[in-house]
C-alpha cells in the first residue's frame, strides 16, 4: 500500500492517539502541529511536524502554523487535474489526502463567567478553519474529518479500502457546518462588545446561530416530526 499523509491538528484530542496509530498501521504518514504532536509523540506514534513540510517555525506564539503553500497546495490540488499535479511535483510539494481538525474552543470560552475579550480574541482559530475550508471544497480528492464522532466511520471504511465519495461528500457538508456555527458565534460575541462600548442600532447582517437540544415526540400534528433547537447565546432579557 502506497504512503498517504494525513494532517492532525486537535484542541479536543480525545480518540486521537487511537486514530493516529491505527492511520499509522494503514500505511499513513502522519503531519501534525504543537500540542497536538507532542501529545502523538509521547504517545510513540511517528510524526511528523509541520515545520518539516513548510520549511518555516511556528511563530508568534502559535498564531502562525500552518498558513503555507507547501500545506494548502497539497490539499486543494485536484488530483485528476494534469495541471495541478505538474505544478505539485516541480515545487516540490506533496499531496495531503486527509485532514483531521477540530477548532479553538472559542464556544467554551465565552459562555464562561466573566471571559475578558482578550482570552476570547486568542480563542478564534485562523489556521483551522482555512484548512478545513480547503480540504471540505476538495472533498473528491481529500476526507475532512472536524468531529471526532466520525473518526471510526473513516476508519471502518479506509480498513475497507478507501473513503467513499459520500462519505467525502457528508464529511465536507459537516465542516461547513460547523465553521459557519463557529463563524456566527463570532460574529454575534463581537457584535455584543461594540454594543457594550456604546454603539446601538441594528446591524445590516444578522448573524445567530443554534444547536439541536432534543427531538420531539412529533410536530404541530402527529404525523410531522420536530426538533427543539436553542440559541448558543440568547440576546439579553429574551426568554430562555
Amino acid at each position: 500500500m502506497s504512503k498517504k499523509r494525513v494532517l492532525i491538528s486537535v484542541s479536543d484530542k480525545s480518540g486521537i492517539i487511537e486514530l493516529a496509530r491505527e492511520l499509522t498501521g494503514l500505511s499513513f504518514e502522519i503531519l501534525s502541529t504543537g500540542g497536538t504532536a507532542r501529545t502523538l509523540h509521547e504517545a510513540g506514534i511517528p510524526v511528523t511536524n509541520i515545520s518539516e513540510v513548510t520549511g518555516f517555525p511556528e511563530c508568534l506564539d502559535g498564531r502562525v502554523k500552518t498558513l503555507h503553500p507547501n500545506v494548502h497546495a497539497g490539499i486543494l490540488a485536484i488530483r485528476d487535474n494534469p495541471d495541478h499535479m505538474k505544478q505539485l511535483e516541480e515545487l516540490g510539494i506533496d499531496c495531503i489526502d486527509l485532514v483531521v481538525i477540530n477548532l479553538y474552543p472559542f464556544r467554551q470560552t465565552i459562555l464562561k463567567e466573566g471571559v475578558q475579550l482578550e482570552e476570547a480574541i486568542e480563542n478564534i482559530d485562523i489556521g483551522g478553519p482555512t484548512m478545513l475550508r480547503a480540504a471540505a471544497k476538495n472533498y473528491q480528492d481529500v476526507a475532512v474529518v472536524v468531529d471526532p464522532a466520525d473518526y471510526e466511520l473513516v476508519l471502518k471504511e479506509l480498513r475497507e479500502g478507501e473513503i467513499s465519495k459520500s462519505t467525502k461528500f457528508n464529511l465536507a457538508c459537516r465542516v461547513f457546518e460547523q465553521t459557519a456555527h463557529y463563524d456566527a458565534l463570532i460574529a454575534q460575541y463581537l457584535r455584543e462588545q461594540s454594543s457594550k462600548e456604546g454603539e446601538r442600532g441594528f446591524p445590516e447582517l444578522l448573524t445567530t446561530t443554534y444547536e439541536k437540544q432534543q427531538d420531539m415526540r412529533y410536530g404541530e400534528n402527529p404525523h410531522q416530526q420536530a426538533v427543539f433547537y436553542k440559541e448558543v447565546r440568547p440576546i439579553a432579557g429574551s426568554l430562555p
